[in-house]
């Protein structure tokens, strides 16, 4: 390895020390306060250190890690939701009488896995990244030891996970029995001279490997997990797999695509447009059912990933580029909804019902603010940045000429609107009589405060002003491309 190799590999050295140092920190003083502010400054320091590896780019770390624009813009926004995560989780594990620092050392390794897996051309990366931060989730998820469903959630997770992974190596096995190789590229060039029985093996492989990949994601069929782990996790903790767990299993997934050019699969992309449509309804109709606002969230999250496998199965620039948009806009909208739930919850556990959430407005306008910007973005409504990503899938959808999967995007996102309108509807209601009990709810910390500012105004500019988001994505792709290409 070179000293180029160390700077592009700057982010993720910087996160994986810092580990340790919390660690230590953690073995000589049991502080949560300081390891938090421990967490955030490897998390805004790794951030920085983007910069420095970006003049390296792109840059092949071995045969099994790539840092290229691609990866680093994952990274920062992998970095950026984290800092949200430790902001959110601070305040909301202060309410209960668990230790407290273990929960950062299992978030930066988290961070870490997902960094690993956005940057892997190996499939030996992609594993590695893939259980650190699996088995980072399954503290997190269980962290709350003495909560009603947390030991649950977590075993379930648990178990589904290691089933996935199961499917995955499989996959992973046949690809390398007929190809003799685990990178990415070495695979494409196989593949493409590849007779007609090798072919189907390989085929194969890959099926079983969108399997695996399809329990992470939690799209239809492999979705079963979700809204019981959503409910069941702490919010903080919900926040993270909805945005950057999932993010970071999107990104390679997109990654290993266009290296290896999946649209050559035709059979593939038919599987790929299936299980697409069914998450965007399934998601969608499911949620209709639900009074839980967190098992809302956690069905409208399949939907959503439905709606980027119909840009994945687009293919091409454009396609990449809305994918990244909507990452972009999914996390702001996800962090902030989860975030409001988060600081609203107290001693008692956490406001999951939608009545729990009547007449917000007359009491933590704010909050009420904040959570209608976010749940009209969710449901993709003109001036948010929610209808942006979804204009720009559309287009990819409408360029590729996937005219029957863009019907059904629209028809799904009208179903959505519904469940979104019975949440905001709640909001904005008074008490149906005097005598009715008013819920009480704490006062915002000034952390929590701050951070759901900015995010509300993140997905109410982007959604006016998205042009120096997509210049920034523009770059991003043309340097994908021409890494690819070469």
């Amino acid at each position: 390895m070179t000293s180029p190799d160390f700077t592009a590999l700057l982010p993720l050295l910087i996160i994986a020390i810092l580990s340790i140092v919390v660690l230590l920190q953690i073995s000589f003083s049991r502080n949560s306060y300081i390891t938090y502010l421990l967490t955030c400054f490897a998390l805004v320091i790794a951030f920085i250190s983007l910069f420095w590896s970006a003049a390296n780019t792109p840059t092949q770390v071995t045969s099994l890690i790539v840092i290229d624009k691609f990866a680093l813009f994952l990274m920062g926004l992998f970095f950026l939701s984290a800092i949200v995560v430790a902001i959110l989780g601070y305040n909301y594990l202060k309410l209960f009488s668990e230790e407290r620092s273990i929960f950062y050392i299992a978030l930066l390794l988290a961070v870490l896995g997902s960094c690993v897996l956005v940057s892997s051309s190996h499939f030996v990366a992609l594993f590695l990244g893939l259980e650190i931060l699996t088995v980072s989730l399954y503290i997190m998820i269980a962290y709350l030891r003495q909560a009603e469903f947390a030991l649950e959630s977590g075993m379930k997770y648990l178990i589904l996970a290691g089933a996935s992974s199961a499917f995955l190596l499989l996959g992973i096995a046949l690809i390398y029995a007929e190809t003799g190789s685990m990178n990415f590229r070495e695979i494409a060039t196989f593949a493409a001279g590849a007779n007609s029985l090798r072919g189907f093996y390989i085929l194969k492989g890959i099926s079983l490997f969108l399997v695996g990949i399809g329990f992470k994601l939690a799209v239809v069929p492999f979705h079963m997990w979700t809204p019981d782990v959503y409910e069941g996790a702490p919010a903080p903790v919900t926040a993270f797999i909805a945005t950057i767990s999932k993010g970071a299993v999107f990104g390679v997934l997109l990654r290993f695509f266009l290296m290896v050019g999946g649209q050559n699969y035709p059979s593939v992309m038919l599987v790929i447009s299936v299980i697409a449509v069914a998450s965007m309804f399934l998601g969608n109709l499911l949620a209709l059912l639900q009074n839980n606002i967190k098992r809302i969230l956690a069905y409208s999250s399949i939907s959503h990933l439905g709606y980027m496998l119909v840009a994945l199965v687009a293919g091409g620039n454009l396609a990449v580029r809305a994918v990244l948009y909507y990452l972009v806009i999914y996390f702001a909208t996800t962090l902030a909804a989860f975030g409001i739930i988060s600081l609203l919850s107290d001693k008692d556990g956490e406001k999951m019902a939608i009545s729990d959430y009547r007449g917000l407005f007359w009491r933590q306008p704010r909050l009420a603010v904040a959570f209608t910007a976010t749940l009209l973005s969710l449901a993709g409504i003109p001036l948010t940045a929610g209808f942006v990503g979804k204009f720009f899938i559309f287009m990819a959808g409408i360029n590729s000429s996937l005219y029957a999967l863009i019907i059904i995007l629209v028809i799904n996102s009208a179903i959505g609107l519904f469940y979104y309108l019975r949440i905001l509807t709640a909001l904005y209601a008074r008490p149906e009589n005097q005598e009715a009990p008013i819920p009480i709810y704490p006062q915002l910390s000034p952390g929590g405060g701050i951070t759901l500012t900015i995010l509300t105004i993140a997905i109410l500019y982007f959604g006016v002003f998205p042009a120096p988001l997509l210049r920034l994505i523009s770059s991003i792709v043309n340097d994908l491309s021409t890494y690819i290409a070469t």
